[in-house]
């Protein structure tokens, strides 16, 4: 595959750092290989502010956008859907959903909803608890790691009216993915709304498409170096001054030591295959952008 598959292609040839701190960069999932893009240590110290937490939040919204085009439009796209399908009072999960981007959306939306927001880096996860204070009614945050053994045995409920992903599932291989999949099936209710926001691409037959598209996002960024920057200035910048998160970068980096990142990407027709296969139906694109996110939705 060409265009942002070669990019990926690319990045696995790269040294093993350089290979996980760029290849890292499209991700807040709850499989985020990101412990080699801050070689140093935090130091422990006083936590942030109730203001800073709120905060850092917000940098993580900017940088995402930076190398996320229509991320705010993709999210307005999933908060429709869920709003036409299910109205205001709903259940919903977020998987892998880093410090709560998605999560704090629906529930500013939707007040009456309930969100469960699934991910595995603790420093994602500690920036989102904190920043959500004023929402713990409404939202559970849960440390699991997506698609394990087991992972669903950490959640609180179950029987979701939907469940939603934003840039995150993209890092499971095939079986990993099906799996999870599977998992879904048995803990969504029946008729529920399956939402997965991401790249997914056109695949190998679909080359020419797949160039026309590359060639937009090249236009845009040029190189890697301008799309994913600003994800690793972030990253290096909060270890270094937020000091109270210094025991959540050592947890992250023993989590995620020796990861690597898997081979390729599937294709959005993998997704549908595997969808299917897991049970789920009417599984089609809802809304895509000129270089290959989109949002594909599925019923349970």
């Amino acid at each position: 595959m060409v265009g942002f598959c070669r990019i990926l292609c690319w990045i696995v040839r790269c040294e093993p750092e350089s290979r996980v701190r760029i290849h890292t960069a499209l991700t807040c999932s709850a499989r985020t290989f990101i412990y080699a893009a801050n070689p140093t240590g935090g130091v422990t110290g006083s936590a942030p502010s109730a203001k800073a937490w709120t905060a850092l939040l917000r940098s993580w919204d900017r940088q995402q956008e930076s190398s996320i085009p229509n991320r705010e439009s993709k999210f307005e796209a999933v908060l429709t859907v869920l709003g036409t399908y299910l109205g205001r009072r709903f259940t919903v999960m977020d998987l892998g959903s880093g410090p709560g981007s998605l999560a704090v959306r629906i529930l500013e939306r939707f007040p009456q909803a309930r969100v469960t927001a699934v991910d595995f880096d603790p420093v994602l996860l500690k920036i989102g608890r904190e920043a959500s204070k004023a929402l713990d009614r409404h939202i559970t945050w849960v440390d699991a790691d997506i698609g394990s053994a087991g992972w669903t045995e950490q959640l609180p409920s179950m029987g979701f009216d939907a469940v939603v992903s934003s840039t995150a599932l993209h890092w499971l291989d095939r079986p990993r993915l099906g799996r999870m999949y599977g998992d879904l099936a048995r803990i969504m209710r029946k008729g529920g709304i399956f939402l997965n926001g991401d790249v997914l691409p056109l695949g190998e037959a679909k080359k020419t498409l797949t160039d026309i598209t590359e060639k937009i996002r090249f236009d845009r960024y040029g190189t890697l170096e301008v799309e994913f920057g600003p994800w690793e200035r972030w990253w290096k910048k909060v270890e270094r001054e937020q000091k109270g998160l210094g025991p959540a970068f050592r947890e992250r980096k023993a989590r995620f030591a020796g990861a690597t990142a898997p081979e390729g990407m599937l294709s959005l027709e993998d997704h549908v295959q595997l969808l299917h296969a897991a049970g789920f139906s009417e599984v089609d694109t809802l809304w895509q952008n000129l270089m290959q996110d989109r949002i594909l939705a599925a019923i349970r």
